[in-house]
């Protein structure tokens, strides 16, 4: 008979770093957000000696800044990365979305509509991550019946690309969370009445693309 298995230990590096990763990407520390190692050791129940070297991963990772004399603080969004990210993105998304629209199911256009509703609902008191999370099923719901798995494949890559960087970008442009309820309207629109799949791959990706202009726009703002 064999004895279950144990998962390892979790290092104190390891518990700092996936701490902090994760506040940096849900928005909960912001770009310009100051690390202060002791109050995250103590938060941690940890020396400085672990959360030190999670900071020094995460500054390899761009997600942190490490400044002589000021300390560590939170990077912003790395421009180019993330238009690189979602334009790639906004390429294989649109391509996938425009060839599912022939095969959806039954009660896909419903559920999609659903999940609008739902973006629309909390508008007015935006949670940045639920609307991404929302607006992340919304799409997937429009791109799964792609019958190409390989562009399948890249949209799911992609999106895990762009996660990586950010969970929620609403979170730097919360004005472009109505704007792209309204767009969604507009695909589904395209979709019922039985649109072109290169109208309604133009639609997903010109979606997209608005994103990354609102986001790289308001990074110019800040700067």
């Amino acid at each position: 008979m064999t004895s279950p298995s144990v998962a390892p230990p979790v290092s104190k590096v390891d518990l700092a770093y996936d701490l902090i990763r994760e506040r940096i990407r849900s928005g909960a520390y912001t770009p310009g957000y100051r690390l202060v190692l002791g109050v995250l050791g103590k938060e941690l129940g940890v020396s400085t000696v672990p959360v030190r070297e999670a900071v020094r991963r995460l500054e390899a990772e761009n997600l942190v800044e490490v400044v002589r004399n000021v300390g560590a603080t939170v990077r912003g969004l790395d421009p180019v990365e993330y238009r690189w990210a979602v334009e790639t993105l906004a390429v294989v998304e649109g391509a996938a979305t425009g060839m599912a629209a022939a095969h959806l199911p039954d009660g896909a256009l419903a559920e999609a509509r659903r999940l609008n509703d739902a973006m629309r609902d909390g508008l007015d008191d935006l949670d940045p991550l639920r609307h991404s999370r929302l607006n992340q099923q919304f799409h997937r719901v429009l791109t799964d019946p792609c019958p190409n798995p390989h562009l399948l494949d890249l949209v799911e890559r992609g999106w895990a690309r762009v996660s990586g960087l950010r969970s929620s970008v609403f979170s730097f442009v919360p004005d472009r969370a109505a704007e792209s309820v309204r767009e969604h309207d507009a695909l589904l629109d395209l979709v019922v009445r039985g649109a072109a799949p290169a109208e309604i791959e133009a639609a997903a990706r010109g979606h997209r693309e608005a994103t990354v202009r609102a986001v790289l726009d308001s990074q110019k703002g800040s700067a």
